[in-house]
């Protein structure tokens, strides 16, 4: 695992409405600039967050906060949000959709989703140290 103290840490709070998932997006992609592990870090903060909004209770007039651990060759991330009633969609058009999309990026036990109905975060760690990283925030 990487040394703690080479690590910088990024956060960012937003409203959640689909215009602020690009926000969020665009300010860790600056966070990020340069990071081998920008893209992925990236695209999977845009599926977390817009879960945020469109299946959370952020939605409803709430927020949803963006944590980013930045280590020289991977990253941490995570979304957090209002929870909710947990609905798992099926989804048959055969597209990846945002959890898909998740663990292409990232690899299997490499991301997660913990919280309940108060709260939720998603976090995903990436990168070429990835492997045995914390899953907590």
């Amino acid at each position: 695992m990487e040394s703690t103290a080479a690590k910088r840490r990024f956060q960012g709070t937003y409203s959640a409405e689909p215009v602020q998932v690009g926000c969020a997006r665009r300010a860790l992609a600056q966070a990020l600039s340069g990071h081998p592990s920008a893209a992925g870090a990236t695209l999977i903060v845009s599926e977390f967050a817009t879960n945020a909004v469109l299946h959370s209770a952020s939605g409803n007039g709430g927020k949803f906060t963006l944590h980013a651990e930045i280590y020289p060759t991977s990253v941490r991330i995570a979304v957090a949000d209002a929870g909710g009633p947990w609905r798992l969609a099926r989804h048959d058009d055969g597209r990846p959709h945002g959890l898909d999309v998740a663990e292409a990026v990232a690899g299997p036990g490499n991301w997660g989703i913990c919280g309940d109905d108060t709260g939720r975060i998603a976090w995903a760690t990436i990168g070429t140290d990835a492997r045995g990283m914390e899953a907590t925030t």
